[in-house]
């Protein structure tokens, strides 16, 4: 005699149809998370996105950013030296301070393989075109004693290998009043003492860059040069060094677009916000596929931003 078992058990016993096990492998049995989990989820994805958007930064978008800017600066100024219109002093035309970021010389240095248009001032944002001439100073070629300043290693990193210049390399600078050659005296760590007085009516030119590794700067690195030839005269600086904007000075950074960053950092939170909704709605890849290209973005002008804060010499 066998033994029946009951219509429920058998029920239960059968195994599940195909639909079942595709909803069950879709997770849709599993509940939503917490609004305390999805806030953790949506920022765990803006720091992942702002750690890429930094990384990208540093390393390529910055490069692309400044040879595209010294390929415009570098038009620009040759049409402003071929009309006799390039800037030989601090003021403009109209006698107003030229305008930060304007192509004031063009700098060669044949031992490092290095062409850039110089442009004027030395805030962060500034030098992410290319070297900065500091307005305390006056012009290359000019008599007295000329500072540019120049990125180590993001935005091209134009005077990252200056360290290498040895006692005797040229250094070519044009400036709408001519072109003059510079001639180096030596390479100056943080700290070491300054180098012999310079002559009346002669003219020095010091690159300055930061010291230590790339991204960490730990000090200024400088190199003098002097002018081989007589100097040409020029418009006294609008700037001393003790009235110089702090912005402008070695390793400073720029907080003046301070503003934009929060722009941009509140444009990125919602758009967290919302990949985690579509995450919960759509599913993961979808949601990170629609999303993941517009985060980036926005990241990536966040981070721009981020680099006007850092130290300029970086």
């Amino acid at each position: 005699m066998h033994a029946t078992l009951p219509r429920s058990a058998a029920v239960s016993s059968a195994p599940p149809a195909t639909g079942e096990v595709t909803r069950a492998a879709a997770g849709q049995g599993v509940p939503p998370l917490s609004p305390k989990l999805q806030l953790i989820r949506a920022v765990l994805v803006l720091v992942c996105v702002l750690a890429i958007a930094m990384v990208l930064e540093a390393a390529v978008v910055s490069g692309v950013q400044h040879a595209a800017d010294q390929g415009q600066l570098f038009n620009r100024y040759r049409a402003a030296v071929a009309n006799g219109v390039a800037p030989i002093g601090p003021t403009d035309s109209n006698n107003r301070p030229l305008a930060l970021g304007t192509p004031i010389a063009h700098i060669d240095i044949p031992s490092l393989d290095v062409h850039e248009v110089i442009v004027e001032g030395t805030t962060s944002g500034t030098l992410f075109s290319g070297p900065g001439h500091r307005r305390d100073t006056p012009f290359p070629g000019q008599a007295g004693w000329s500072v540019v300043f120049g990125r180590r290693a993001a935005f091209g990193g134009p005077l990252g290998d200056i360290s290498s210049l040895k006692p005797g390399a040229v250094i070519t600078v044009t400036t709408g009043q001519g072109e003059g050659s510079y001639e180096v005296i030596g390479v100056r760590p943080e700290g070491a003492p300054l180098p012999p007085a310079l002559a009346k009516n002669s003219s020095r030119l010091t690159l300055a860059t930061a010291a230590g590794t790339a991204f960490m700067p730990s000090g200024v690195l400088r190199v003098d040069a002097d002018l081989q030839g007589a100097a040409v005269g020029g418009a006294t600086p609008l700037f001393t060094a003790a009235s110089l904007p702090k912005r402008e000075r070695e390793l400073a950074g720029d907080s003046s677009t301070l503003w934009a960053l929060a722009l941009w950092l509140q444009f990125l939170i919602v758009g967290a916000v919302c990949l985690v909704w579509a995450w919960n709605r759509w599913g993961k890849a979808q949601a990170w596929v629609v999303f993941f290209p517009l985060l980036l973005l926005l990241g990536l002008a966040a981070s721009g931003e981020v680099f006007r804060l850092l130290p300029n010499l970086m």
